[in-house]
């Protein structure tokens, strides 16, 4: 019988075991891969990137409403690396705190605020035979 030693969990915020997937972009290099563990403050991410503790990476991604408490949110993030292991059999694990993030429009959202084509005669537009002026 082994007793695992009590370990003190140092972590500030709720983690959530979620699995998605995002962007990573260093140096000019854009890499994509998924997030395995999210909180409000960092993500793991499995990766095939080979980054240093101290680098600085932007993240796009859709945070999940899990985290966000409301609707799902597309950001895009500015972080550091805190941890990272890579291993040449598969795809390394990076740990990332995230310093900030700005909301993106979601993609339904920029698709919506285009303008709706002109139509070329009144009789092939449905607002003028249905007597809209």
């Amino acid at each position: 019988m082994s007793i695992e030693p009590v370990q003190l969990e140092r972590r500030c915020g709720q983690r959530f075991q979620l699995h998605f997937p995002l962007t990573i972009s260093m140096s000019g290099r854009v890499v994509h891969g998924y997030a395995q563990d999210v909180s409000a403050r960092g993500l793991s991410i499995v990766a095939e990137l080979s980054v240093a503790v101290g680098d600085a990476v932007e993240l796009i991604f859709t945070m999940p409403s899990e985290v966000t408490l409301g609707q799902s949110m597309r950001v895009r993030a500015q972080a550091r690396v805190l941890r990272a292991s890579a291993s040449s059999a598969a795809p390394g694990g990076i740990a990332v705190r995230l310093d900030s993030y700005q909301h993106l429009p979601s993609p339904e959202c920029e698709s919506a605020s285009e303008p709706a084509p002109v139509s070329a005669s009144p009789a092939t537009d449905p607002r003028v035979s249905a007597g809209f002026p």
